[in-house]
Formats: structure tokens, sequence, C-alpha cells
């Protein structure tokens, strides 16, 4: 597979990059390429082109860029919204989302989350995602963004088809359709009453989210399942993404 590399939009644009420092030591001394080798450089916004190695010595490698290269996205837009795991926990979902394809992770703000997540933990995610897509070879990095707070969330949804990912729904997540999707993953402790009802709020003809025998009732975000087991907040966004992804 020809070696990715993450670059800037204006990097992209030319026709010459210089590569130095972490990126020529990763590509020439850890992955020990050769002159002969080519490279494929997106900006992480779905644009990719193939480059050619025309000048190396121990410092440095200039490329000359090629032709467009393959996107390898996904052509289904999926977006997460999650509440805030820990941080080893969310590095994991964000480096395993950005592999698949996701468009989006936001985290939200909830009463049973662990910790809210803050700018430097979003810049330390940023960093895991980029080397996660220059492993999977893909060209969009997922917009990262958070803490959300519930009077956000009619924001966040627009335009998409939006689910509650609940245990106890009858429902399972529908993936054969090809709309935008909008997935919610509650706390491990699950949703607080007032959280609830924020949902309660983006319902269709203001009818209330309630729970009906444990599912979420049928509203602009639905309630769907993932199975009857708990799954860690990770492990059901995860899930629920690849399920989505792969069916298309």
């Amino acid at each position: 597979m020809t070696p990715t590399l993450v670059v800037t939009a204006t990097e992209l644009q030319g026709d010459r990059v210089v590569l130095r420092d972490e990126a020529y030591r990763h590509l020439f001394r850890a992955r020990r390429l050769g002159r002969e080798d080519r490279l494929r450089l997106t900006d992480g916004a779905g644009r990719a082109r193939f480059a050619a190695i025309a000048e190396l010595d121990r410092r440095q490698a200039v490329l000359r860029l090629l032709g467009p290269a393959p996107a390898n996205d996904p052509r289904r837009r999926v977006t997460l919204l999650v509440a805030t795991p820990r941080p080893e926990r969310a590095a994991w979902l964000v480096e395993k989302a950005t592999e698949l394809g996701v468009a989006a992770i936001g985290f939200l703000a909830s009463s049973r989350s662990v910790r809210e997540i803050d700018a430097k933990g979003l810049a330390r995610l940023q960093r895991v995602a980029v080397a996660a897509l220059e492993q999977c070879g893909g060209a969009s990095l997922p917009r990262l963004s958070g803490p959300h707070r519930s009077v956000e969330l009619p924001a966040l949804l627009a335009g998409t088809r939006g689910y509650v990912l609940d245990p106890a729904a009858t429902t399972p997540l529908p993936v054969a359709d090809a709309d935008p999707v909008t997935v919610l993953v509650g706390p491990e402790g699950g949703w607080a009453a007032d959280e609830l009802a924020a949902l309660g709020e983006l319902s269709f003809g203001g009818l209330p989210v309630a729970a009906a025998g444990g599912e979420l009732a049928a509203a602009a975000v639905r309630g769907a399942s993932l199975g009857s087991r708990i799954l860690r907040v990770e492990t059901a966004a995860v899930a629920a993404a690849a399920l989505l992804l792969a069916s298309r």
C-alpha cells in the first residue's frame, strides 16, 4: 500500500513539498522509504495526490506532486455525538472512527460523563486522528468538537437522521439507506432525566421522547438498538459507525 501523509492544503496545491523533522524521520528512517517509492498526500479534507521523491538527503526529502489519488472515503456521512469517555478511551474511539471514515465526532457534556473535553484534549485527539488517517489511507479527517451542551443538539442534528442508542429499543439501527446519520451515544450510566427532556424537545410535533418499556419513542431522534448487551461508550460508537459505513 502506498504510504499516506497528511499535509496542509497549501502544500497540496503546489508542485513541490519539502519534508523535514518528524515526517522525514517517520517515512525515511522508521519506514525506510527509498528514492523509487511513491507517496500519497492528503490535506485531510478529502483531496489527495500522488507524489514522487525528487530529492533525498540525510535531513530532508523533496517530493514532486503528481496527479490525483483516490480519496478512499465512504460516501455516507456519519456523525457521532458521544458522552465524553476517559482520555484513553476517547483516543481509541477517535482512532477507530477515523479508520472507518466517520465524518465528525462531537463530545457531549453529560451529568454522568466521567469528564469534559477541553482544547488541549481535542488537540491531542486531532494528532491521533492524523496518525490513523495516514495508517488507513483515507483522505478526510473527522471534525472533532466539544464539549457540546444539550441546547446545541438541534444544530448538531440539522440535515441528518438522528438516532439515540438504547439497549432496550426494539428497532435495530437502520443501515440500508444512504442519508446522513447522526448517532448519539449516552454515558455508561444512562441519560439523566433532564437530558432526556432535552432530547424530547427535538421530537416531531412537540411530542416528548419518553420511555415506553425502556424504548425511546419515535421522534426526530429515534431510539435504536445494537443488541441487548450493555456496551461501553466507545464500543457502542465504533460498532454503530461500522454498521452504518460497511453497509454502503
